[in-house]
């Protein structure tokens, strides 16, 4: 004969947003790979108790904890009454009654439990996430700071940055044109804004050098950004009138075709300079080709790690993944970008401190190191 358990109980999750409740029962004598758990829900005490919000094998769910013989579940109850719920502001009480039952043995119905949902200011076991964005934070404002004061405040070289005047040196020295090619997202991804901040730092040499810049879009949206990026790169520069709007232009709108035009301008107007910036798929190997062909300096970057390797081959820079969005920091270095970045890479750094301390640790049997970085 089938035992119902010891005790049922229903309670307020705690630390959530007032939708979720938790229902805890220990162990019955009863347990076995046959029997389940069912749990039916009410809005009244006296039933009826027809809806079924839990069905579980009477071996499974326990609580966390090596040795706990407690079943601890979670459950969203407002899923189930939906329009009850919604039909008033003030949030209703649900009753369970837990059930086990058995396709052998007849069914054994422990006692109602009730609960009433409440929602929560704070989640208590996001406390580490919070203390590590106000640290973060406070790095990155103290780093923003002390950039104003000291603009020469140290940065990785990047060798494919500091090319970037040798690449339109030689432009102008051989009276050709320098072409930037975005790559095909639009301008809600990250790596097309970095693209577009780059193509800003790179406008201003090219207006001082008196060098004509060619700029290639796939995106309409990206073009027009593009324009006005180039256009006050130029007013910044004291060269308005060198700006031409028709070499910021629409090559395709899609990826071969785009490809086709690209590279075609390459072979007609062998520009002395290639950029290639942006997120790129399987385009980047005719681009970059192309362009070595020609004899052109090539400078590409990129946060597509499955383009990298024709970029790394086939042209002689290759900024890799981050670096893409250190770019405009490192050319431009402005306060603002210079401190964040810094502070990113202090927080890296910190990061990976902790990961190694913390394997040391936990290959010893210490673990609490993990907690304090837990998602909660």
């Amino acid at each position: 004969m089938l035992t119902p358990p010891s005790d049922f109980q229903a309670y307020d999750t705690p630390n959530d947003n007032g939708k979720s409740v938790t229902l805890r029962w220990p162990s019955s004598h009863s347990e076995s790979t046959e029997a389940e758990y069912v749990v039916y829900a009410s809005l009244s005490k006296n039933g009826p108790f027809t809806t079924e919000v839990l069905r579980i094998n009477s071996k499974t769910m326990y609580e966390d904890g090596s040795d706990s013989n407690f079943h601890h579940v979670e459950i969203k109850p407002g899923k189930f009454f939906k329009k009850e719920s919604d039909a008033t502001d003030v949030r209703p009480s649900y009753f369970f009654r837990l059930v086990m039952m058995s396709n052998l043995e007849n069914s054994a119905v422990k006692d109602i439990a009730s609960v009433t949902p409440k929602g929560n200011w704070f989640n208590w076991k996001k406390l580490n996430n919070f203390i590590i964005l106000i640290a973060f934070s406070t790095l990155v404002l103290w780093f923003i700071e002390h950039a104003k004061k000291n603009p020469n405040l140290y940065l990785r070289k990047i060798s494919g940055l500091d090319a970037i005047d040798e690449a339109l040196g030689r432009a102008t020295e051989m009276g050709k044109p320098v072409l930037y090619v975005h790559g095909l997202n639009g301008m809600g991804s990250i790596s097309t804004i970095a693209a577009v901040n780059i193509l800003g730092r790179i406008a201003i040499r090219v207006a001082e050098y008196d060098t004509t810049l060619k700029v290639s879009n796939i995106d309409p949206i990206v073009l027009s950004v593009s324009q006005e990026v180039v256009k006050e790169s130029y007013l910044e520069a004291g060269r308005p009138d060198a700006y031409v709007q028709d070499n910021v232009f629409m090559a395709a709108s899609e990826q071969f075709p785009y490809v086709a035009a690209v590279s075609g301008i390459m072979i007609r107007e062998k520009p002395a300079a290639n950029f290639f910036m942006g997120y790129f798929y399987a385009e980047s190997l005719i681009l970059a080709e192309t362009g070595a062909a020609t004899g052109a300096i090539q400078i590409a970057a990129t946060d597509s790690y499955t383009q990298l390797p024709f970029f790394i081959t086939t042209c002689d820079y290759t900024l890799i993944g981050e670096e893409l969005y250190a770019a405009s920091a490192y050319l431009s270095r402005e306060p603002l970008l210079l401190g964040s970045l810094r502070a990113q890479d202090i927080a890296k750094g910190i990061i990976i401190t902790a990961l190694v301390v913390g394997t040391a640790l936990a290959t010893v049997g210490i673990g609490f190191i993990s907690f304090l970085f837990k998602a909660g």
